[in-house]
């Protein structure tokens, strides 16, 4: 029996099939979860990668940003995957800051409109989601995001840097919040992987380089498995009384003082 067999999983975030989020629809998949996708834009692209999953799941379309997507979320999951459809998971793997006014050098002159855009659809979206989804969660589950390391300053990383606090102190309120009704909310931060967000950051190679000497487990920049895995652990029962927590999957680097 697999680790996630029964679950009902809703994942965002599936771009390319180099992106996290599919390696965790992969793994899911592979330990017995039924999945379900969401795309926004370009949903003719998330279809097809979907189709080079081990099954083919629905894709949903779902702007974080739009609260009439929002408000029909539920809906949505409930005609994909059945009238009494339940959510026992949900997956943030969403962000966006403009890399030409926010990212490589630009903090100190980041204009607010791209700001705020990168807050809302970064941190805030967390919120968003999971409360779209509690609905589906009567009998709790876990929700689990994304996040590069946010209790430091970042070389090129910027106002993306300030969007990622935003989302791990979400996470924490989440988690409070959400308790009493049986929903954990976690995160899981990842060391720096070669996926389409992280190759629009300017100088994203300078994030890299530091890793290769300092991670004492090493760091695969190409392998989005072990961080995809964490993401499953969490989504399983084998964490019932955790949340609030962000677990590092960076090879250990975070640990490291020099």
């Amino acid at each position: 029996m697999g680790l996630l067999e029964g679950k009902r999983l809703l994942i965002t975030g599936v771009i390319t099939d180099a992106s996290i989020a599919f390696s965790v629809a992969k793994i899911a998949q592979e330990n017995g979860a039924t999945v379900g996708l969401t795309g926004f834009g370009r949903m003719s692209l998330v279809e097809r990668i979907a189709k080079r999953l081990p099954e083919t799941p629905p894709v949903l379309e779902l702007d974080v940003t739009d609260d009439d997507h929002l408000a029909g979320l539920a809906d949505q999951v409930r005609e994909h995957l059945g009238a009494d459809a339940h959510l026992d998971g949900v997956v943030h793997s969403i962000a966006y800051g403009n890399p030409e006014t926010l990212l490589g050098g630009k903090f100190l002159t980041g204009p607010w409109p791209d700001v705020s855009q990168a807050v809302q659809v970064s941190a805030y979206s967390l919120m968003s989601l999971a409360r779209a989804c509690r609905p589906l969660m009567s009998s709790g589950g876990s929700v689990v995001g994304l996040t590069f390391d946010a209790s430091v300053a970042w070389p090129a990383y910027d106002w993306m840097g300030v969007a990622k606090a935003g989302l791990e102190s979400c996470s924490r309120y989440l988690a409070r919040d959400l308790g009493p009704d049986g929903i954990r909310c976690n995160l899981v931060a990842a060391g720096p992987l070669r996926t389409m967000a992280a190759k629009a950051i300017p100088g994203f190679e300078d994030l890299e380089s530091m890793w290769a000497g300092r991670a004492p487990l090493g760091w695969d920049n190409t392998d989005q498995e072990p961080t995809a895995k964490a993401v499953c652990a969490l989504l399983s029962d084998f964490f019932p009384a955790t949340t609030g927590e962000i677990v590092h999957v960076d090879g250990g680097f975070h640990a490291m003082g020099a």
